[in-house]
């Protein structure tokens, strides 16, 4: 099911390659028995799924537990067009290993967890590529849409909200243009800013780890997301001061090390595939997160939140 504003757009200026997914119809579901949406993704063929690039891949190791036990976030950047400024830091600042010794500072119940910035143990490096809140959201063309499969519902924060890619995006148009921006779902990755205008460098990042607090849309960079390990930051410790920082350096979660895991030696380079949103397999399973038929459910619920809708990712065998 193709967003109905953008279809108008797409079918007018769209090359004919840009296919869109199609929502399976009252008969397609009548034919087959009702699947829970992890039964529709686990089902899907080889060819419904896209690698995530090892470049495109953040690596944080947290220092181990009190028992040893490693404790590792896997982050999966954001592609162009959004956000670029900031994730050019982000890589440049993974190759120097910046992160390396920095902390968890700050963990806010129901909101997020924050590290970096000023826990660092080294000064910024003067490179880094200016950022300004103007690319908070970027103007999409037609054609640079391409296949995008919208949330069955009403949105209460956007005209417009679709999966792009495999990303939850929003978006609004006007007479210049589609605007568009990435939304503040759970495991979303942020950058940590001062007032406006500042608009933050990347040096300090945050992880969704609650409610989707979608009134920070258009108002932070979103980087990325988390698609490992998000229980690894969710179940940290609340931090006692406001905003949930913690009240002393000496509770702070260290980080061991943040790598791009191109970076890493081969065999250590984690590989993961996602759902292809122009799949009949997503069309599916966006359908099943929408309305609930499996037998578990009485009422389907005819709609979800675009954060309801996470496109499915899976870790693959190290090759």
């Amino acid at each position: 099911m193709i967003a109905p504003a953008l279809a108008a757009l797409l079918a007018a200026s769209a090359p004919a390659s840009a296919a869109t997914a199609a929502a399976p119809t009252a008969a397609d579901a009548a034919a087959s028995p009702a699947r829970a949406p992890s039964e529709i993704a686990a089902a899907a063929p080889a060819g419904d799924w896209r690698a995530i690039p090892t470049g495109d891949l953040l690596v944080m190791d947290l220092a181990p537990t009190a028992t040893g036990k490693p404790r590792r976030v896997v982050i999966q950047l954001i592609p162009a067009p959004f956000s670029q400024s900031w994730v050019r830091n982000i890589r440049m600042l993974a190759t120097q290993h910046w992160w390396d010794g920095a902390g968890v500072n700050r963990v806010q119940d129901n909101y997020v967890a924050q590290w970096g910035g000023s826990t660092a143990k080294r000064p910024l490096p003067a490179s880094l590529t200016a950022t300004e809140q103007a690319d908070y959201t970027t103007h999409l063309a037609p054609a640079d849409l391409g296949p995008i499969v919208a949330a069955p519902g009403h949105d209460a924060y956007a005209p417009e909200t679709f999966t792009w890619r495999g990303w939850p995006i929003a978006a609004e148009r006007g007479a210049g243009g589609t605007i568009a921006w990435p939304v503040h779902c759970y495991g979303m990755v942020g950058v940590g800013r001062d007032m406006p205008p500042d608009a933050g460098d990347g040096s300090e990042l945050y992880a969704v780890i609650g409610h989707a607090p979608r009134h920070l849309d258009r108002n932070i960079a979103l980087v990325g997301r988390v698609i490992e390990g998000i229980e690894l930051l969710s179940s940290l410790p609340r931090g006692t001061e406001a905003l949930g920082v913690y009240a002393t350096p000496a509770e702070h979660v260290p980080i061991a090390s943040v790598r791009l895991a191109s970076d890493l030696p081969v065999a250590e380079r984690p590989r993961f595939e996602y759902l292809a949103t122009e799949s009949t397999s997503f069309a599916r399973y966006a359908d099943a997160r929408a309305n609930r038929r499996d037998g578990f459910f009485v009422r389907p619920a005819g709609g979800a939140d675009i954060c309801n809708v996470p496109t499915p990712i899976r870790r693959i065998a190290a090759r």
